[in-house]
């Protein structure tokens, strides 16, 4: 059977909405421009690989929202969105990359035809995709109306998950459990890195069963030996060696949803230090597992991750998680709580974080993370049951 075109249900795309409005009104709001694609998926359904030119939901206090964009990607969303409560509009590709004209003054027609020329409008300024000539352009051709900042609005409605959303999550989960296994088996000295980078994304899109793998937000990061003292680096051409530790930052992604887990693998007998270090870390991860119930604070998660650090004597660094769910390129974290140590963001059941202390030192790095589910009561479930530790290969 083909997946449902929304993935969600009609309930669920009003809670989202709901929820968003109310926000709106929060803030005093007529009318949201939500540029980031992760919005414009979980307010609409809306899903297609064309955040590289100007698109946007545009969402009033009432009426249906409407997704805006170019002519030929309306095509792609009139077959992803929800279109029983979602209009679609297109502009010409006149206004694509062009140095004459820009699309926001399309969009500020399209705004004045509805008459929000003069309305209160919320956009999202620190975003990746809302650029400082899209904000200048809709300023000038709107100039009745008044822009604010509103970045972030949507973002910390989707912190809590509905059960429809966790179970797309545990589809994930299931992916990422895979492709770490797959990394962490085939990894061994003279393998080339590119050849386990090409293996990890192939068993990442072929999923598990049914449950097809999409694209991840985030390449595999995957450095090695000294290169892991860099959390960030992808993959080269080099071949793994012994007496090195590789880390594999990955997440399985299923209809937008991703679940990152990062293990690391030692390829010979790791030195006293690493292995110290791991100690530390899990002593550490377990600690805030048993911190992230509901009720606790962001914070209480960090210290209690921190309070083994420190009894190691290792920096922990500036904030060891963050929230996930849906996400596009070019990260798969929902940017709004942070974990650490002056966040007082309280937990709340359905909240999901990937809680990841990584290690990464002057000249090796280590990472072993989990991707957690604040619970109604009680300790974090982890989503993946990958074992907690560092893999040696000898």
């Amino acid at each position: 059977m083909a997946d449902p075109i929304p993935p969600f249900s009609a309930a669920e795309y009003d809670r989202r909405l709901a929820l968003t409005r109310a926000a709106m009104a929060d803030k005093g709001l007529d009318v949201l421009i939500a540029c980031d694609p992760s919005n414009m998926a979980w307010l609409t359904g809306y899903d297609g690989w064309s955040f590289y030119v100007p698109q946007a939901v545009v969402l009033a206090l009432d009426g249906r929202p409407l997704w805006w964009g170019r002519n030929q990607d309306a095509n792609g969303a009139l077959r992803t969105v929800d279109t029983a409560r979602t209009d679609v509009v297109g502009y010409p590709d006149p206004f694509v990359q062009s140095t004459e004209r820009h699309p926001m003054q399309h969009l500020a027609g399209v705004l004045a035809d509805l008459g929000h020329g003069r309305a209160q409008i919320g956009v999202e300024m620190d975003n990746y995709y809302y650029s400082a000539r899209a904000h200048a352009t809709l300023a000038e051709a709107l100039p009745g109306a008044t822009l604010t900042d509103a970045t972030a609005l949507v973002n910390w409605q989707r912190g809590v998950k509905s059960e429809e959303e966790l179970a797309f999550m545990r589809r994930a989960a299931r992916i990422t459990e895979k492709i770490q296994r797959y990394a962490l088996d085939r990894a061994e000295p003279g393998l080339r890195k590119n050849v386990l980078a090409a293996g990890i994304l192939a068993e990442g899109v072929l999923g598990v069963d049914d449950d097809w793998g999409d694209y991840p937000a985030i390449v595999p990061l995957m450095p090695s030996g000294s290169d892991a003292a860099a959390p960030h680096l992808t993959w080269d051409g080099r071949p793994m060696r012994a007496g090195e530790a590789t880390f594999f930052e990955l997440a399985g992604c299923y209809r937008r949803y991703h679940v990152p887990l990062s293990r690391t693998v030692f390829l010979g007998t790791p030195p006293d230090p690493i292995r110290r270090a791991e100690a530390a870390l899990i002593e550490g991860l377990e600690a805030g597992l048993d911190a992230a119930r509901p009720g606790n604070r962001a914070c209480d998660i960090a210290n209690a991750q921190g309070a083994a650090m420190d009894k190691a004597g290792i920096d922990r660094g500036a904030r060891c998680g963050y929230p996930i769910g849906l996400s596009y390129p070019p990260d798969w974290g929902e940017r709004t709580i942070s974990l650490r140590e002056e966040d007082d963001s309280v937990l709340q059941p359905g909240m999901t974080f990937h809680f990841m202390p990584g290690l990464w030192m002057e000249d090796w790095g280590l990472e072993i993370t989990e991707s957690i589910l604040i619970r109604d009561d009680g300790p974090a479930e982890c989503f993946c049951t990958l074992p907690r530790k560092l893999f040696v290969k000898p």
